[in-house]
């Protein structure tokens, strides 16, 4: 489902305004309009834009969680929580260092 900020934003990707920040809110758009995949794919982006954006890394592993991948949901978190930790950003990394033991132990206990 394609809403006005997700046609907005999609009209400035390979353009000028177009870097991570753009993939970033293109993604978020796309979780809150619940197209999980499509958000992972536009957080993927924007993480190989810029690797040390830890928030982009939090957002995929929503989306990547809330696509029913907890497996890589787990692994970006693991990304972010390195990324927010070497820059300091304490609270970012807690964060995604719950919702990673939360799905671990989901994965553990599906097997």
């Amino acid at each position: 489902m394609s809403t006005p900020a997700i046609a907005t934003l999609e009209k400035l990707l390979d353009g000028p305004r177009d870097g991570p920040l753009l993939r970033y809110s293109l993604g978020n758009e796309y979780l809150k309009a619940g197209e999980p995949a499509k958000a992972a794919t536009r957080l993927r982006e924007a993480v190989a834009r810029d690797p040390q954006y830890s928030a982009a890394w939090k957002l995929l592993g929503k989306a990547l969680a809330t696509a029913g991948d907890p497996a890589a949901a787990v692994s970006a978190y693991e990304m972010g929580i390195e990324v927010a930790t070497a820059k300091g950003d304490v609270q970012a990394a807690k964060e995604m260092s719950v919702f990673a033991k939360r799905l671990r132990k989901s994965l553990e206990e599906g097997l």
